[in-house]
């Protein structure tokens, strides 16, 4: 049950357990954001579909949902699609909003609820290994379609955000990228540090995904995947060069900032479930 001094503020489900590790720093950054939020064992979701329809937004975490067994994702897929399909539809046919990051990215793509283009909820797209074959923890720089529909990155440019995934590369055929390009889904792109396109070419790429896709969303805008965390910049201390900034910030007379830059993601998606749920 929500209490009372919950009221007006959207609530989000913070899908964890069997392998996610990324539901404090979600929900956490969420609050941030001004939405209330609530973990949900994935157990409970598949035993009572129904309690999707409490909240505003859907948000499967990152990480490691059973271990990654088969393909990255692709367990808690099939788990979500036998038992809790009809009420996922349901509730994206009621205008609400769906986050998926880094393993929730891998779930929502293997879902088929990315790009979610077409007849039907069907496979079209794949994140699937690194080309180095190695787990990458680094970080990157993205830059955002400003013509997209994505609710979540509306008004935003670019971004500097971790990323931490061994199967990361974005893969789709020609017709479905030449689609996508047509619809402004590719949401966000690897750029360099000069916001150019990072062309495949590593580290700037991690994974060499096909045309540098680091997220898309479905032609609503409602529902986004993004491989990089944004929920692991919440914190301006988080960024890794933070304490050589502050001196700069400093030195110029600027004040150094509160947040990280991935609360602004969180922030579009609140401002949207206030506004429109």
């Amino acid at each position: 049950m929500f209490s009372d001094n919950m009221i007006g503020k959207p609530k989000v489900m913070i899908l964890c357990g069997n392998g996610l590790n990324c539901e404090y720093e979600s929900g956490y950054s969420f609050g941030k954001a001004g939405a209330y939020t609530e973990k949900v064992h994935v157990n409970d979701l598949k035993e009572n579909p129904k309690l999707l329809h409490e909240y505003d937004c859907m948000f499967p975490v990152g990480g490691f949902s059973y271990g990654d067994h088969i393909d990255s994702g692709i367990v808690l897929a099939k788990d979500l699609k036998y038992r809790a399909m009809e009420d996922i539809e349901k509730f994206m046919d009621d205008g609400k909003l769906i986050l998926g990051v880094c393993n929730g990215f891998q779930v929502l793509v293997k879902l088929g609820l990315l790009p979610g283009t077409g007849r039907g909820l069907k496979r079209k797209v794949t994140l699937t290994n690194n080309d180095s074959n190695r787990f990458r923890d680094d970080w990157v720089y993205l830059k955002f379609d400003q013509e997209s529909p994505c609710v979540f990155t509306e008004g935003i440019e670019g971004m500097y955000l971790p990323v931490r995934h061994g199967e990361g590369k974005f893969v789709a055929a020609d017709k479905v990228l030449k689609e996508l390009n047509e619809k402004n889904l590719i949401v966000a792109r690897y750029v360099d540090k000069d916001g150019q396109p990072a062309n495949g070419i590593w580290p700037y790429n991690p994974n060499a995904s096909m045309e540098d896709v680091a997220g898309i969303c479905d032609p609503t805008g409602r529902v986004f995947g993004l491989m990089p965390h944004p929920e692991a910049f919440n914190d301006f201390t988080n960024h890794p060069r933070w304490t050589r900034i502050k001196r700069e910030l400093k030195r110029i007379g600027k004040s150094i900032p509160e947040e990280g830059d991935g609360i602004k993601i969180f922030r579009n998606a609140v401002k949207y479930m206030k506004e429109n749920l």
